[in-house]
């Protein structure tokens, strides 16, 4: 282990020591929460150098993108939360990568820093943003507080849906956050919407796990509330959990335990209930930014509709004008992800003996698909047990194919970046991602020979596991 941290910190410091003597830098990033944040620290560690830089988004690495920054010949180029995919011994141009989705071995060079290459699981052991942090703090330890947005990043990547909180190098870089004093972690309900959802809504959009009975129906909600003898108002203001005591929210978690034991979800769920929390001590109490998984779906309200300068701004400082932006963003994205699931629901999931998928043409953004699938993973009305494919329109020619999978089939041996990443060469696509949730971007009219291939490659790793579904 020793050994490991060792190389660790080695490659850490090798791609560090490229930054530093690069006169200036291009930063590319992702279009997500962990994108943003990583685009911001590294952007914040450049100016901080005094270095001279530019960002720019992208949705997705391809040879269009390779192919223009190869001609625009950049003194560097830093990649952060993607870039793996293009990394060979001898680059393109000249480049350093921070990034955490899965990688070949083959891309084990001294520019490329990536958990994968190091036996560590990008998809819960380290985020692009952390990854990005950890450079930043070699370049210089004083960038100990943009452990703040590493965190952001993380839980807007679910990097602590697996074991309920951060583990590993994510761990550690949140004890920087607490020494830093920019983050405080506690145990807390696991559900989204602490800071700024009325109560009743947070109950009403519950999922991982959902609340049987009451996820998804409003008056369901505020029968559960009443029943408790919990008011939903403080005058003429609704109370959010923030506001609640600790004997009101005690009822409240005592009893979704108990609904989700008589109705046979069984004890793994009721442990989901509660996880830890991650508070940015240096944000207003009852504001999206107060709390990591708000400031993370602030973000990718944002960048996945192309305001990508909104989100950095609000990351590098600004709690003016970008925020305002971003808060009028959001709105229109939880109205997105609302009609997107009903959209999906509507249309219908189709289910095969080893995959459930939807088309949602041109019904869901080809950049919230990803999200829409995840939410309906978690509905009371969706199969589990399976993983889930979402199809959307990304041009005229091309489709986007987002898979989401549960921990327990994860557990029992799918990897969704392998399947996805097979299914989409076999039809002259591009795919990758994490075991839990990958992506890719396949021709138009190859939806069916894609769907062919995912369940072919499911069956496999399922059946070396031992398992039928």
């Amino acid at each position: 282990m020793i050994f490991g941290v060792i190389n660790v910190q080695k490659r850490i410091s090798s791609v560090a020591s490229i930054i530093k003597d690069a006169k200036e830098v291009h930063v590319v990033t992702h279009i997500d929460a962990d994108g943003l944040t990583a685009g911001a620290i590294a952007a914040k560690t450049l100016e901080r150098m005094g270095k001279p830089y530019s960002i720019e988004f992208v949705k997705q690495l391809d040879s269009s993108v390779s192919d223009r920054l190869q001609k625009d010949q950049f003194d560097l180029v830093w990649f952060t939360d993607l870039g793996s995919s293009i990394v060979t011994k001898e680059p393109l141009f000249p480049m350093v990568v921070t990034d955490h989705h899965s990688c070949s071995m083959e891309s084990d060079v001294s520019f490329h820093f990536n958990p994968h290459l190091f036996e560590m699981d990008g998809s819960y052991q380290l985020s692009g943003s952390g990854a990005t942090y950890l450079v930043s703090k070699a370049i210089d330890k004083n960038n100990i507080d943009l452990s703040a947005l590493a965190i952001v990043g993380a839980c807007g990547d679910l990097q602590n849906r697996r074991y309920g909180k951060l583990v590993s190098l994510n761990k550690k870089i949140l004890e920087d956050g607490k020494k830093a004093s920019v983050i405080h972690a506690k145990t807390d309900i696991s559900y989204f919407g602490r800071e700024t959802r009325p109560i009743y809504k947070m109950l009403q959009f519950a999922n991982d796990p959902i609340i049987p009975g009451v996820t998804g129906r409003e008056s369901a909600a505020l029968s559960l509330l009443k029943t408790l003898e919990i008011p939903v108002k403080d005058g003429k203001n609704w109370r959010r959990w923030i506001d609640l005591g600790n004997d009101e929210r005690r009822k409240i978690i005592s009893h979704i335990a108990q609904l989700l034991l008589t109705k046979g979800f069984g004890h793994i769920n009721v442990k989901r209930l509660l996880g830890e929390s991650y508070l940015l001590l240096n944000e207003s109490i009852g504001t999206e930014l107060h709390d990591a998984k708000e400031y993370a779906t602030l973000l990718n309200s944002t960048a996945r509709y192309g305001q990508y300068e909104i989100g950095l701004q609000v990351c590098l400082g600004d709690r003016k004008t970008y925020l305002k932006k971003a808060r009028s963003l959001l709105q229109g994205h939880r109205h997105n992800l609302v009609e997107g699931v009903q959209f999906a629901k509507t249309e219908g999931i189709e289910q095969r003996d080893y995959v459930q998928f939807f088309h949602a043409k041109t019904g869901i953004r080809d950049t919230i698909v990803g999200i829409v699938a995840n939410m309906l993973l978690n509905d009371e009305e969706t199969r589990n047990d399976l993983p889930l494919v979402g199809f959307a329109e990304k041009s005229i020619t091309e489709i986007k194919a987002s898979a989401r999978a549960t921990q327990q089939l994860i557990d029992k041996g799918l990897d969704l970046s392998v399947v996805i990443r097979k299914a989409a060469s076999k039809v002259d696509g591009v795919g990758g991602g994490h075991n839990i949730a990958a992506g890719a971007t396949i021709p138009k009219g190859k939806e069916e020979a894609f769907l062919n291939a995912f369940e072919e490659e499911v069956k496999l790793q399922l059946s070396s596991s031992k398992l039928v579904l």
